[in-house]
Formats: C-alpha cells, structure tokens, sequence
C-alpha cells in the first residue's frame, strides 16, 4: 500500500510538472507587445545609424 502511494505521489508530481512546463511556452499579450517594442527599437536604432552614415558621407 505504502508503494503504491509513493508511485501515485510521483505521477501527480510529474503530471503537474509537465503541465506547468506546457504552459510556459505559451505566448501572452504582453510578451507579444515587448517584442514588437524590441523589434521597433532595433529598426529606430538601424535608421539612425543609416542617418549618422549619410551625413558623415556628406561631411566628407
């Protein structure tokens, strides 16, 4: 009986476990908006570079 607890014990553990962990890879709005602020400074930051080029090429 007592070993039949134990295995019952560690399948509700790893049942639980491998819920919590399928539930981690889902993608929520906020993440969702972080990369998209991500994405937007990455392109701000290549447009100003560009810019910084361009007028030094046109300094020169």
């Amino acid at each position: 009986m007592k070993m039949m607890k134990t295995k019952l014990a560690i399948m509700t553990l790893l049942l639980a476990g491998s819920a919590w962990l399928s539930g981690c890879e889902q993608e929520g709005p906020a993440e969702q908006a972080g990369e998209n602020i991500d994405e937007a400074t990455e392109e701000a930051g290549e447009r100003m570079e560009e810019s910084g080029e361009r007028m030094q090429e046109r300094v020169d």
